[in-house]
């Protein structure tokens, strides 16, 4: 896949990171201030915190977004300099849609 499908290994490598930062713990405002360093915690394991799980609607929703997003570049890239990379992003979106549907179909047959 990687040496021939340039734009869908782009569009799912961005996607898969997008879905791990959906996934993220949330990071309270009082979190981001800090603390003195005598109060901080120490050990191994002391500032990990659980991901979030994300459902099957929440994935569809950030590939959907994903696509969204890719879909609205390019149709602001209207400079005939610019068509290629409009062409790609159009190809991108096109991989994260047909994933979409895809799900769509198996979830329409029970599958």
């Amino acid at each position: 896949m990687r040496a021939r499908d340039k734009a869908a290994v782009s569009a799912l490598r961005a996607t898969l990171a997008a879905l791990d930062n959906a996934e993220a713990a949330p990071v309270g405002e009082a979190e981001l201030r800090g603390v003195a360093l005598e109060q901080s915690p120490a050990g191994a394991g002391a500032t990990e915190a659980a991901r979030q799980e994300l459902s099957e609607h929440g994935v569809a929703d950030v590939v959907r977004a994903e696509a969204t997003e890719r879909l609205e570049a390019a149709a602001q890239l209207t400079a005939p300099a610019h068509a290629d990379r409009a062409a790609r992003l159009r190809e991108e979106a096109a991989v994260l849609l047909r994933f979409l549907d895809g799900s769509d179909a198996a979830r329409e047959t029970g599958k």
